[in-house]
């Protein structure tokens, strides 16, 4: 059996995976084909073997997350081979930092003092000021984008809850698509801190009444283009990267420059906020 033969193996002993997923799976598979470590015997591959292709992955371009992803997913698929008594070892439990320089920043997550200048600065700002509400909800909900693009006309205002149990997104390939939480715990209700409440109700009447298309059942989404169509995480990064550069031209104290994808320990803050506001 190949090394292509066992990645195969794995991915077909779990079909029922999101859209997102496949074609992560389709790729790893493209770059394994185009590798000669694709098409080696498994009982041949040694560590040095998976080394040497960490290496090759890294002269190729690859970061080290995008490497250290596909490592693990490699590393899974010979755990298989393992369990099925096909070889003794797993040559990808090496350490990849111990071959590679890991590269990836620390993520900086932005202070309420931070979040609340950037949003006085948009609100001011003759060319930010139009999104300056929806800025105000992603900050003051920790949304994910593409949850946050999913929203919907859709909205409990009588309880000031958000309720997430969707995502929109989009390829070149499909066009847009929907799809839903991996895991349990991505279903989930999110309180409307006062700020995100007067937002939402602002956006909603400058939305009026337009109808948009449907998207796997769901339709009436909150933010649109010009055209339409609903907004999506590709709209949203190049308004933020030019929102934070004319910021970082006015301001001292410089933000970070990829502040869109807020991450787990801001997104956690965020939740504790609400929370707290929920419960006084």
């Amino acid at each position: 059996m190949t090394v292509c033969q066992l990645y195969a193996k794995q991915n077909s002993q779990r079909m029922d995976v999101k859209r997102g997923t496949k074609k992560q799976r389709e790729y790893l598979m493209g770059l394994l084909r185009d590798d000669p470590l694709g098409g080696k015997s498994i009982d041949a591959v040694k560590p040095s073997n998976a080394k040497e292709w960490a290496i090759r992955m890294r002269e190729k371009g690859f970061s080290f997350q995008s490497i250290s992803n596909y490592k693990r997913s490699l590393r899974a698929a010979f755990f298989i081979a393992i369990e099925d008594d096909c070889i003794r070892k797993n040559p990808f439990s090496f350490a990849l930092n111990k071959v590679l320089e890991d590269d990836r920043g620390e993520k900086t997550v932005l202070t309420l003092e931070q979040e609340i200048s950037l949003i006085d600065f948009a609100q001011n700002d003759p060319v930010y000021q139009k999104y300056a509400d929806e800025l105000i909800i992603l900050l003051g909900t920790g949304l994910r984008i593409s949850e946050f693009c999913g929203l919907t006309t859709n909205l409990d205002f009588r309880n000031r809850l958000i309720r997430v149990d969707h995502q929109l997104l989009r390829d070149s390939e499909n066009g847009y698509y929907i799809e839903t939480p991996k895991t349990k715990s991505g279903y989930r209700e999110i309180p409307m801190s006062e700020p995100v409440y007067r937002a939402l109700k602002r956006v909603l009447k400058n939305r009026g009444k337009k109808t948009t298309i449907t998207v796997d059942g769901y339709t009436n989404f909150l933010f649109l283009k010009r055209d339409g169509t609903p907004k999506v995480g590709m709209d949203y990064n190049n308004m933020i990267r030019g929102l934070v550069k004319k910021y970082n031209k006015h301001h001292k104290e410089q933000l970070p420059r990829a502040i869109l994808k807020i991450n787990n320990s801001q997104r956690n803050r965020t939740s504790q906020r609400n929370r707290q506001q929920k419960h006084s």
